[in-house]
């Protein structure tokens, strides 16, 4: 039987998030097949008359494809996909897998290369500034077990995240936009936690359902080198197929000069993959209401309702900051009471405090007026 919350998600996907016109090229990339929202989205491209093209891979695949890694072969790839991403209007990318830690043994050596070629001719200098891209995670078992809850519950959640009003959250934004865009100095105060850095000309970017599902949050970057303080994160972070715990990265004039978590010697070799991977490209404010706890998926945890992240590497072309690297990692810290709560402050005004916004103009945001 047909579950019509699919076809809806499929109808979101094509017409808000990617808005697919009669005769673009839709390039939908399933890693883990989850064929019932392919096909709802190969029938929903033909109905908007875009032309529908498909690819499926397998973690387990992509696994044994890098522990055998060698850099030319992997220029060849990526100048293979580079030449279907060229042709491409639209890419829509969904993420299953049963394992999160799948890649948790691919050595470090093997991972860059995937990054200094797939990761970089195909995706962020074709798809990512070139194409209307959507990236979104699909529900399985998996998921449930790390969000610690039943497959139908889970289901259930995820329906809501993902087919919520984002059209009314879109409006919702543009006074934090505007907001941000007016402000300086940012400063971030929580447990183990106090930061200072300058967000002055960078624009504000809002995500609501166009680039990720679920969505829900307002983007910006640091001014590169104005970074200064300690960041303690407090949810986990997978990242290369390990999860990190308890990340704490002090930060002077925008470098991270100290980085320590559950495995200090391996945050810190990632933390070395290239100069640009010790600055920060972009700072977020997460907003959606029906996101409350991590669940070791970043496409979820980084809109949590009531967060930030803050995240070492590559900024985007549409809120420079100048910083260039291989490396792109959201990390997220909570700032809701029971996760110890916090405080944003935009040019020594408060605007956020445990999690909520404080300000009039802003309280459209909070979770109670979104849903």
């Amino acid at each position: 039987m047909k579950d019509p919350r699919v076809e809806q998600l499929a109808k979101n996907l094509i017409n808000y998030s990617v808005q697919l016109q009669p005769g673009e090229k839709v390039l939908i990339e399933n890693f883990g097949l989850q064929k019932e929202l392919v096909v709802a989205l190969v029938k929903e491209a033909y109905a908007a008359g875009g032309y529908p093209f498909v690819s499926i891979k397998d973690h387990q695949v992509d696994r044994a494809l890098l522990m055998g890694a060698k850099e030319e072969q992997f220029d060849m790839m990526a100048d293979f996909e580079a030449e279907v991403m060229k042709k491409m209007d639209a890419y829509i990318g969904l993420r299953s897998g049963d394992n999160i830690n799948e890649h948790a043994d691919v050595p470090d050596e093997k991972m860059k290369i995937q990054g200094n070629t797939v990761g970089k001719k195909v995706h962020r200098e074709i798809r990512v500034p070139k194409t209307k891209w959507v990236v979104l995670r699909y529900p399985n078992s998996a998921m449930a077990q790390l969000a610690k809850m039943s497959t139908e519950a889970f289901e259930d959640f995820y329906f809501n995240v993902c087919n919520l009003d984002y059209s009314k959250m879109d409006k919702a934004m543009d006074s934090l936009v505007e907001l941000m865009n007016k402000t300086d100095k940012v400063r971030l105060i929580s447990p183990g936690t106090d930061l200072t850095f300058s967000i002055k000309d960078i624009p504000a970017i809002k995500c609501a359902g166009r680039l990720n599902i679920p969505d829900g949050e307002v983007y910006t970057a640091p001014v590169r080198n104005s970074v200064n303080g300690t960041l303690t994160y407090n949810t986990p972070s997978p990242y290369q197929g390990f999860t990190f715990e308890n990340v704490k990265l002090t930060f002077k004039d925008g470098k991270i000069i100290e980085a320590t978590s559950n495995d200090t010697e391996r945050i810190n070799k990632i933390f070395d993959t290239d100069e640009g991977a010790r600055y920060v490209g972009e700072f977020a404010i997460g907003v959606n209401p029906y996101i409350l706890h991590p669940m070791q998926d970043i496409l979820f945890d980084e809109k949590i309702a009531g967060s930030i992240h803050f995240t070492p590497g590559q900024c985007y072309d549409v809120a420079p900051n100048g910083n260039d690297s291989n490396i792109h990692w959201d990390m997220v810290l909570i700032q809701r009471p029971e996760y110890g709560g916090g405080e944003i402050y935009f040019d020594d005004v408060l605007i956020r405090k445990d999690g909520l916004f404080v300000l009039p103009e802003l309280e459209c945001l909070n979770p109670e007026n979104l849903k």
